[in-house]
């Protein structure tokens, strides 16, 4: 009974962020918003891996990992999700962020022997393939430009940060998931914060309102430190397996609560286009429940969903 608790509380963590992206970047500008979250973030969950006392890597070839998968993972999938979150709903971005299984799973043919394309699997990319594509004509159609700009940056970091998940898969699986974790932020924070100040200025001059230190302290307190640590906790006594449910049930949670709380519409096209995203995704996360071990190594969490 506790762990399905933590796993509808994580379920909710994660749909949940998508709004607080939404409310931070009505004040504050979206790439070292994204970079000011990650500061904060691996500085706790570094001081957590020092009093847990977990493995540092000593191999050269471990941090050259950690290092690019990190600007794969947060400096270009958060970097550009902030930054296309400005355009489009909250609720679209979460399911949008949701193709990262589907980009896995073809990442993965290239990269991992064991894990190649089924007729399910090919099937299921299609599915999600046809959803994106949908939701992008009713972008241009309806949206204009700038929303169709949001979705495809969604996409791009959501492809990059497939890519991240499956090299720590072929090349990091004897890491520790809490210090690949913080090293990965620490790693993405820089290029973040180096883009962001540079062209959005100095962040003492931003438009610190309330809501907007809230929504932030959300993001780094609950979205990535207390769900980092459910998350571990909840692999640790419920099957892997189960846990990649969580994928299928953050974007309900986020449109949810977009339509609640920012009162934001989903046209039928883009309806449409998340029913077959959300169906291909399920091909996909149900088929490998029914491959996986449960004692396989878990994936770094990223806002709820995995890849390959």
């Amino acid at each position: 009974m506790r762990a399905r608790i933590v796993w509808l509380v994580l379920c909710a963590i994660w749909g949940s962020t998508w709004l607080f992206i939404k409310i931070g970047l009505r004040d504050l500008p979206p790439v070292t918003f994204a970079g000011i979250r990650f500061v904060i973030a691996s500085l706790i969950l570094l001081l957590i891996v020092f009093i847990r006392s977990r493995p540092i890597p000593r191999r050269r070839a471990d941090w050259i990992l950690i290092a690019v998968t990190g600007v794969q993972a947060f400096t270009i999938n958060y970097g550009l999700l902030f930054w296309g979150e400005q355009h489009i709903s909250s609720g679209l971005a979460a399911l949008l962020q949701t193709t990262i299984p589907a980009f896995g799973l073809v990442i993965a043919h290239v990269h991992l022997p064991s894990e190649r394309m089924t007729l399910t699997k090919v099937f299921g990319v299609i599915l999600g393939i046809t959803g994106v594509g949908i939701i992008f004509s009713n972008q241009l159609s309806s949206e204009g430009p700038k929303a169709l700009m949001g979705s495809a940056a969604i996409v791009t970091g959501a492809f990059s940060a497939a890519y991240a998940n499956v090299l720590v898969k072929a090349r990091g699986g004897h890491l520790d998931p809490a210090m690949l974790a913080s090293g990965q932020m620490f790693f993405g924070l820089i290029p973040l914060l180096l883009v962001g100040i540079s062209t959005e200025g100095n962040p003492l001059y931003f438009h610190w309102t309330g809501m907007a230190v809230f929504a932030l302290l959300y993001l780094v307190l609950v979205g990535s430190v207390i769900a980092f640590l459910l998350y571990y906790w909840l692999v640790r006594n419920m099957d892997v397996t189960k846990t990649m449910l969580i994928a299928l049930v953050t974007p309900l949670f986020a449109v949810t609560l977009g339509m609640l709380v920012l009162d934001e519409r989903l046209s039928w096209r883009t309806l449409l286009g998340g029913v077959c995203i959300m169906s291909g995704i399920g091909m996909i996360v149900l088929r490998r429940i029914k491959e996986r071990s449960p004692v396989s190594v878990p994936q770094v969490p990223r806002e709820g969903n995995e890849s390959a």
